[in-house]
């Protein structure tokens, strides 16, 4: 399946690997940095989703999404674990549920762009809830380099080629192909956040680590059984 993400915010909290643990399946081994465990919460839009070989179809095909996700790893392929995902496009819910056993909801979206500007709602109309956000955000430095052996934090947190799910007991692995994010600092204002609430988990403070990304071309496979 290919897809194209637009103006994507990654905004980062720091996590207590103690306090994450009982929300993550106990197959999953988290993924951590110097001890610690980062939770995102992800809005962007994709657009032109469809099957490799097959022309987009306007109306199924592009729709807003925002996750909430953190960062696993299995036999040293580190990857992502969706908490929830929320989208307009109830096809693509009930799809994504069923094919990759992924935790989608269904939610109503406004989103506006303006002078570089992003003005991003979501609202779930369904539970569990509540799971709002609200936020302006913006891009405020030049693309940060990218080096085949990068350490830094951004790239421990972006890079990740695989998402893991659980399905019948079992755990499945889809891998993701794409190009090293072009990546950038953002600025953001976020009015509302509970999207972490089902979870029981405070976003409040601190002030989350940011970064924007406007575009990236993505190829995503059929999930595979891993054990």
């Amino acid at each position: 399946m290919r897809q194209e993400w637009y103006d994507l915010l990654f905004a980062h909290w720091p996590v207590s690997a103690a306090v994450l643990r009982p929300l993550v399946p106990k197959e999953l081994t988290l993924d951590l940095r110097q001890g610690t465990a980062y939770v995102g919460v992800v809005p962007f839009v994709i657009r032109n989703l469809r099957p490799r070989g097959v022309p987009p179809l306007p109306i199924l095909s592009h729709f807003a999404e925002i996750n909430v996700r953190t960062y696993v790893t299995i036999d040293d392929k580190p990857g992502v674990y969706f908490f929830s995902l929320d989208a307009e496009n109830l096809s693509a819910v009930l799809g994504a549920r069923l094919a990759y056993g992924l935790p989608y909801y269904k939610a109503n979206f406004r989103i506006r762009r303006r002078e570089g500007t992003i003005d991003y709602e979501s609202h779930r109309t369904v539970r569990p809830r509540p799971a709002d956000f609200h936020a302006t955000y913006r891009p405020c430095s030049p693309e940060l380099p990218w080096r085949p052996i990068d350490d830094s934090l951004e790239r421990f947190l972006s890079e990740r080629y695989c998402l893991y799910a659980l399905i019948s007991g079992h755990v499945y692995r889809t891998h993701i192909h794409h190009l090293p994010w072009p990546l950038q600092l953002a600025q953001a204002q976020i009015a509302t956040n509970t999207m972490a609430e089902p979870l029981c988990l405070d976003f409040s403070s601190p002030p989350p680590l940011l970064h924007y990304s406007n575009f990236l071309d993505v190829l995503v496979w059929w999930p595979e059984r891993v054990f």
